[in-house]
């Protein structure tokens, strides 16, 4: 009987038990329920986002969103490509500057010419700067100082003819010929009046000489008038005409030029009724030799010869396109100097052209030996001198360096 009531109790504890455990849990459980319901609504404060796709929205919705972002990737894609956009613009460099043209001067023998065309046609169409070059044509008061001038450094290049070369040469001036323009002389003995009948070297010695150059004093004058003339009383000795020769032969002050310009002191006398006739110097056995030559200071031909070569290659393209173009080559020098255009310029132009170099820098040393030879037989030298004091062509030194 006893161990029967204590198993009726156990179990009516056991019983008791599992009823209480359970009436707690569900307690609790409520409370729980309550105070997540009472708490406020979770939120995600994170920068996480979500694609659109994972979200449902209505169609409204989703499109205007996606509207949205796609205006904003635009922008975002447009600020992209504005910061890869190159700080500089991608244009082409700028080309670079020419070198800039190496500036010579150059003295003529007296005013602008004719005889100056090659240089004139060489200026005016770039024949210079296509050499890296700009040349000065430089007009001298007085004729007799180019060479000065030369020789002192004042300029680098000067005009005359090739008698007046040997003569300072052998005054020991530092000169040489580089080039030639005009091949064959263009002064001559200008004599006053018609041409008498055989005329003679007599008739040629009594006449009353005028003259503007030192060749004409110390050359033409001591071979038209002989010594032995000259030692008479009445002997009227030559005497300068100061370049004016029209004016010399016009007043009747001489009755000879013995350097006169004949292709346009005749024509200028003819205009204005007086009568003139001429003689040219191989007539009176004076040696043919270049009438217009180049010079440069001898000192420094050597080291300069690269830069003179330039020059006459840019020359020796102005006498053929002259050459080839005689109108156009007229037309160019009275343009660019409207004081040639005159009717005995233009009456000279052919004669004139003929005798331009078409070669400036070939150098005929024949020439120049002969001329040397006939100045100390003359007794104006003492001595000749070599061919290389007197004249070289730069193309050649360039090719002895």
């Amino acid at each position: 009987m006893l161990n029967a009531f204590w198993r009726v109790r156990s179990l009516v504890f056991i019983t008791l038990s599992f009823f209480l455990l359970f009436s707690i849990s569900a307690t609790y459980a409520n409370t729980e329920n309550e105070s997540v319901n009472n708490s406020e609504p979770l939120t995600l404060d994170g920068e996480i986002s979500l694609p659109p796709e994972l979200w449902t929205h209505s169609d409204n919705e989703t499109a205007a969103e996606i509207g949205e972002q796609g205006e904003q990737g635009e922008q975002g894609e447009q600020g992209e490509q504005q910061e890869e956009a190159p700080s500089m613009a991608l244009a082409p460099p700028p080309p670079l500057d020419p070198p800039p043209l190496k500036q010579l001067l150059l003295m003529l023998d007296w005013y602008v010419s004719p005889q100056h065309a090659a240089l004139i046609v060489a200026k005016q169409r770039g024949l210079f700067a296509a050499q890296g070059l700009e040349l000065e044509l430089l007009t001298p008061a007085d004729p007799s100082i180019a060479i000065k001038l030369l020789t002192a450094g004042e300029v680098d290049l000067a005009l005359t003819r090739q008698p007046l070369l040997h003569l300072h040469a052998h005054d020991g001036a530092a000169i040489t010929r580089i080039g030639t323009l005009i091949e064959t002389p263009l002064n001559a003995v200008i004599v006053a009046g018609d041409v008498p009948t055989n005329e003679t070297t007599d008739q040629l010695a009594g006449l009353h000489y005028g003259f503007s150059t030192r060749e004409g004093r110390d050359v033409l004058v001591d071979q038209l008038v002989p010594t032995s003339l000259r030692q008479i009383d009445d002997f009227n000795p030559p005497e300068s005409v100061h370049f004016d020769a029209a004016s010399a032969l016009r007043e009747g002050r001489v009755n000879a030029i013995a350097d006169g310009f004949y292709l346009t002191l005749p024509q200028q006398l003819a205009s204005e009724g007086i009568v003139t006739h001429t003689v040219r110097y191989h007539d009176i056995d004076v040696p043919r030799h270049d009438g217009l030559i180049l010079l440069a200071n001898s000192d420094t031909v050597t080291r300069r010869a690269a830069t003179w070569s330039r020059v006459l290659i840019a020359l020796e393209e102005a006498s053929n396109w002259i050459i080839e173009n005689p109108e156009a080559a007229w037309s160019l020098l009275i343009s660019s100097h409207p004081v040639l255009d005159n009717a005995i310029n233009e009456a000279a132009w052919d004669d004139l052209m003929r005798r331009i170099a078409i070669s400036p820098a070939a150098l005929d040393a024949r020439r120049y030996a002969a001329f040397e030879r006939y100045l100390q037989q003359s007794g104006i030298t003492e001595t000749a001198l070599p061919i290389s004091r007197l004249a070289v062509n730069p193309h050649a030194l360039i090719d002895i360096r």
